[in-house]
């Protein structure tokens, strides 16, 4: 027999820590697990009787293997990036796993069962990982850190909130769909910005191949009548033309540094928060983002707290999906107020980011014990706030963009026309 040295966490979350005796460490962790609780270590401390000398063998033999692992893992490392996959495979995986783990399967026989159902080339290498870890005796949620991305904070959160819980599938089941509303949410913002897009770039192409090949044609004759003089749109177009003629060269590195280096401006958190801001104050995309952001708060700490996060844990979480530095630091705001001892509602208005409706039911659910509950039921009118928000910019862009195009036509076809009735004029006379 071997004594294992454990620390444990219970269904209330307690961490428990002790030693017991089995024959191996797989035995260990199903005596724990037979307790009702989930191991986050388990190691060997002593051997007694005559397995003493196998067991030194066996653990030379496993820690010259694990050397050889992170060697590799370091070698690899440096060589190229792990793999990652998108928010949809990582919501499938989450619900696959959750569905073997609800139908009774062990955690690691579940993640097994996966990795053998798993397709493609990034899956396959990930879920190796997880199991390696887990395997070794890491919980979960560390093992999604270890790894890293695509293993956000939400995902890493939940998973620790599964670990401690109890209610592992209960918990994954509503990461999985916390994940598919997310996905959703994005590609009804991307099929709402498809349009507007198209629009915007050919008429930026229009207007280049006006002004580059075809007005200079044109000007070609009017420019050498005696007594002409060019209006004003004619003369800011063919400058217009003109530079792009001779400095296209320019402006294309112009345009590489341009992004480059805005960039490298707004990875600095002060930079960031003064675009964030702005973005909340332009008419009808401001309020999409602010409406998008609501509905991800409201969703993800209601499922945070159902799964039994504390709510500071949980606004630290929800903190880094929220996508929008004014926001985040709103929240940051939030949690400093929580932690002195005030009540979540009364900050969240002070932000002045967040709509009455959202604080009203923070303070009743805060009131009646029951705010899990009812921030599930608002996330769900705040969904379709959002949808109603995505309808309101759907509809109102295209008119604004007319209305930008019908300028620019205009002025382009003003800097035409005006040149050449002023020279028909000009040979009349």
């Amino acid at each position: 027999m071997q004594t294992f040295r454990y620390e444990a966490l219970d269904k209330g979350g307690a961490v428990a820590s002790g030693t017991l005796a089995a024959p191996d460490r797989a035995a260990a962790m199903r005596q724990l697990e037979q307790q009702g609780v989930v191991a986050v270590l388990v190691e060997p401390v002593g051997v007694t009787g005559a397995g003493a000398a196998a067991a030194k063998a066996v653990g030379a033999a496993g820690a010259a293997a694990a050397g050889a692992s992170r060697a590799l893992e370091a070698i690899r490392g440096r060589s190229a990036s792990r793999p990652v996959i998108s928010r949809t495979e990582m919501a499938n995986f989450v619900r696959e796993l959750g569905t073997a783990i609800e139908a009774g399967l062990p955690l690691m026989q579940a993640l097994k069962t996966v990795r053998r159902q798993a397709h493609g080339k990034a899956l396959p290498v990930i879920l190796d990982f997880v199991i390696e870890r887990v395997e070794a005796g890491k919980p979960l949620h560390q093992a999604a850190k270890d790894y890293g991305p695509p293993f956000d904070d939400l995902v890493v959160g939940m998973f620790r909130a599964a670990d401690a819980s109890g209610r592992m599938h209960e918990v994954l089941n509503q990461l999985a769909d916390l994940l598919d509303r997310a996905v959703e949410l994005r590609r009804e913002v991307v099929g709402a910005t498809v349009y507007p897009i198209i629009v915007l770039t050919l008429l930026m192409a229009s207007v280049i191949v006006l002004v580059t090949f075809v007005l200079p044609r044109l000007m070609e004759g009017a420019l050498n009548r005696p007594g002409m003089v060019l209006p004003l749109p004619t003369r800011v177009l063919l400058g217009v033309a003109d530079f792009f003629g001779n400095w296209w060269w320019a402006v294309i590195v112009g345009a590489v540094l341009s992004i480059v280096g805005f960039r490298s401006w707004i990875r600095r958190p002060a930079n960031r928060m003064i675009v964030d801001t702005w973005l909340l104050k332009v008419p009808l995309l401001g309020t999409l983002l602010r409406d998008v952001a609501v509905a991800r708060f409201t969703r993800t700490l209601g499922t945070l707290v159902s799964a039994g996060i504390p709510i500071l844990s949980a606004l630290r979480v929800v903190r880094d999906t929220l996508g929008n530095a004014a926001l985040m630091s709103a929240i940051d705001q939030v949690q400093d107020r929580v932690t002195t001892g005030a009540s979540l509602a009364d900050p969240l208005e002070r932000s002045g980011f967040f709509p009455p409706l959202l604080v009203q039911i923070v303070a009743i659910g805060e009131r009646s014990g029951r705010l899990e509950s009812m921030l599930m039921h608002a996330a769900g009118a705040f969904d379709r706030q959002v949808n109603s928000s995505l309808k309101v910019f759907t509809k109102a862009l295209p008119p604004v963009l007319l209305c930008i195009m019908a300028v620019v036509a205009g002025f382009v076809l003003a800097g035409i026309l005006l040149p050449l009735l002023q020279a028909q004029s000009l040979a009349g006379g």
